[in-house]
């Protein structure tokens, strides 16, 4: 079986994040991990997950990844495409197994979600979400993450893995 885990990151976290669901999810699937840049083809996949990071409420746009671009150095091409438009340039999905995850930023009140924004988006190109949307927290806008997150990530895309294998049975 193959998956497919596409991420965008202003800072390294979602890529780091991103970094270890492709590790959780080795084990049963064969994974390919891949920046949004590369806007890589969901065909033939049996298992896509994509991740961002939370902007204003929700998946990125434009003029917040120039506002994050504002507060240090980003990755490079990080500014011009994001998770957002690669969903919206997506064929329908028809079926496919779909999760999706964010990096957001770790304080008392809710910040939103990107990753349940994402999960909508899937849904309503066909896709069958496997689990509920998941946040991991980062200490700040550029981060670092949260002691701990990167292997509640790897924790995270087994039960991925797991609910997949065990409702594709």
């Amino acid at each position: 079986m193959r998956a497919l885990v596409v991420y965008e990151s202003m800072f390294g976290n979602t890529a780091a994040v991103a970094n270890a669901v492709a590790e959780g999810l080795a084990g049963a699937f064969e994974v390919t991990l891949a920046d949004v840049r590369e806007r890589p083809p969901v065909a033939g996949v049996d298992l896509l997950v994509v991740g961002a990071p939370t902007h204003a409420f929700g998946l990125s746009r434009p003029s917040t990844r120039a506002d994050a671009g504002k507060q240090g150095e980003v990755r490079a091409g990080a500014r011009e495409t994001g998770i957002r438009e690669y969903l919206d340039a997506a064929s329908p999905l028809a079926g496919l197994p779909v999760a999706a995850f964010d990096t957001r930023m770790d304080t008392r009140f809710p910040t939103g979600s990107a990753a349940r924004k994402a999960l909508r988006r899937l849904h309503g190109l066909g896709g069958q979400p496997v689990v509920p949307a998941e946040d991991f927290r980062v200490g700040g806008m550029t981060g670092p993450l949260v002691a701990g997150e990167i292997e509640r990530a790897r924790r995270w895309a087994r039960k991925v893995a797991d609910r997949h294998t065990s409702s594709a049975a």
